[in-house]
């Protein structure tokens, strides 16, 4: 037996698949055959054909880093006329309008920022944490390892300190490929691949849940994207943190990475394999910000069974020129006309409302 037809047999058993196995699938393997055997996997982890969403606002606090990632059209450099730090006013008018609609939650997403002290985001939380009852969901691994580094602490010490501030849950941003050869050349100046999966380590072991992240399609190869894969599995294993995977493709539009964007049979490839490789996670987002609704709809019959966020705010996508938007109601829609039952949840997938 050739390691497709045993990789092919594995997965219909729902049984771990190793490297090569993986490998096969993402670049051997009948796309429409896959999307049956993801459903499968999916049906076995939701039989209920419930697909979540969430309400909530990604917040950028700052768009002033020092990484300079070459996919990033967001950020600017320190001292640019059109960098920022956002004003308490204007993040409390924010949280307000969430709050207005139905958010439960906020994602904090900002930059490596060296005028930013841990005081900053102390008070940052603080400020957040005392006034709204919102969840706080923030502060990616690239962020909090570039903090830990500035001021001379521990993750594990950093992390404890914004737990105690009013953190909730960290996101799962700044993977892009865990694999070093590759973010030495999109983001040389962000943590490493090692020091991502410590502080999903350390934050899980801190009680904290987190989601996991991908974004694929710029200079990674096939067996990169496996390696990805299984570093995630193998945290997940020992930590079981991990809420989430969300692969997402790269937008190569005012980024310094000249490539053609992944088309929509890539996504679903990659998507259904996610969904095959990652057997101890529970559940898979659709990517509508990325690939927009039709796509992000075809997703729930190729392993997803979460449309993610509705996102009443998001910029950093929206800079490399892919502006979708989706309101609650168009969400909701979606998800019943592709035959399934929405229900809105909150950060930890639990439902809160059947819509």
């Amino acid at each position: 037996m050739n390691v497709l037809d045993q990789a092919l047999e594995k997965a219909s058993s729902f049984k771990r698949l190793d490297f090569d196995e993986a490998l096969a699938l993402l670049t051997q393997a009948d796309l429409i055959s896959l999307g049956e055997l993801a459903a499968c996997f999916k049906n076995r982890c939701h039989p209920a054909s419930i697909v979540t969403y969430v309400v909530d606002r990604n917040i950028n606090y700052t768009n002033i880093c020092m990484s300079g990632c070459k996919f990033c059209a967001f950020y600017k450099p320190v001292n640019d006329p059109e960098g920022y730090v956002i004003s308490e006013a204007d993040l409390e008018r924010k949280i307000r309008e969430t709050l207005d609609l139905g958010g439960k939650q906020i994602l904090l997403q900002g930059g490596m920022n060296p005028a930013l002290d841990l005081a900053y985001y102390e008070n940052l939380l603080k400020f957040i944490s005392n006034r709204f009852p919102i969840h706080i969901h923030g502060f990616s691994p690239p962020e909090i390892a570039y903090l830990a580094e500035k001021e001379m602490m521990t993750v594990s010490e950093i992390i404890s300190r914004l737990m105690a501030a009013g953190l909730d849950s960290i996101p799962g941003g700044g993977a892009e490929i865990l694999v070093d050869s590759v973010r030495k050349r999109v983001s040389p100046n962000k943590c490493s691949a090692e020091k991502w999966l410590e502080v999903m380590r350390t934050a899980h072991g801190l009680g904290l849940r987190s989601t996991a992240t991908m974004m694929f399609g710029h200079l990674e190869k096939p067996a990169d994207i496996i390696t990805h894969f299984l570093r995630i599995r193998e945290v997940q294993d020992e930590t079981g943190g991990f809420t989430a995977f969300i692969p997402w493709s790269f937008q190569p539009e005012n980024t310094r990475i000249h490539v053609n964007p992944a088309t929509s049979a890539e996504y679903l490839r990659i998507l259904a394999v996610s969904r095959l490789v990652l057997d101890n996670v529970d559940n898979i987002q659709a990517s509508w910000v990325t690939q927009g609704a039709k796509i992000a709809q075809v997703a729930l019959f190729f392993g997803a069974n979460d449309m993610g966020s509705t996102m009443i705010e998001e910029n950093v996508v929206a800079a490399a020129g892919v502006k979708f938007r989706l309101p609650e109601e168009e969400i909701i829609r979606l998800i019943r006309d592709a035959g399934f039952s929405p229900a809105r949840r909150n950060c930890f997938y639990e439902i809160l409302e059947r819509c």
